[in-house]
């Protein structure tokens, strides 16, 4: 057959080129010791802030340090348990730095605030299941086809439900009838 001598070339040419982006021992060591690094340095920084300025600040630095840890791992051993584990541990981090700006906020302001973070969550959660999907190499075309409509349909309905919370959750802060048609735009809107 023509094309084993092709696939041959490609499959080695794909293993050389895997091979040469993989770390050492010697790297991954160094690449902790600098993401520790730059953590430190960071959350030194944020010993002259106060208050709340002082949380979101530590928060940034930890999110930062979890996100460059993942990323690390993932170039250590680049599988798709990883790439999601990337995506999700973004997702995770900025919903902590988001959640912890609220706390600037009072009263329905802050409540809103947390409902739009919790929204920002749920989608990247939601992008990162369906990327997830659409990388399982564990499915043939129809098999896989089906399977990633249905995570998207999930998906969807998760990230509806949570931007449903957020609208009806601004709409406390309404009175009267501006409240009542506030609360059915919202159900209108996100099919509730």
């Amino acid at each position: 057959m023509q094309f084993t001598p092709k696939l041959i070339a490609m499959t080695a040419a794909a293993l050389m080129a895997t091979s040469a982006f993989a770390l050492t021992a010697e790297e991954h060591k160094a690449e902790q010791q600098r993401i520790t690094a730059e953590y430190k340095a960071a959350k030194a920084q944020c010993t002259s802030l106060t208050a709340n300025a002082k949380d979101v600040c530590e928060k940034e630095a930890e999110g930062r340090e979890k996100v460059a840890k993942a990323e690390l791992e993932h170039r250590k051993d680049p599988t798709e348990k990883r790439r999601y584990n990337v995506a999700k541990t973004k997702a995770d981090t900025a919903y902590a730095v988001a959640k912890e700006k609220c706390d600037d906020l009072k009263g329905n302001a802050e409540d809103v605030c947390e409902k739009d973070a919790k929204a920002q969550h749920v989608k990247a959660l939601e992008a990162a299941k369906v990327a997830d999907a659409r990388a399982d190499g564990s499915k043939d075309g129809n098999a896989k086809a089906a399977h990633v409509s249905e995570v998207r349909k999930d998906a969807a309905q998760n990230v509806r439900e949570a931007d449903y919370k957020a609208a009806m959750e601004r709409c406390d802060a309404l009175s009267g009838d501006v409240k009542d048609k506030c609360q059915n735009d919202a159900k209108r809107t996100f099919g509730q």
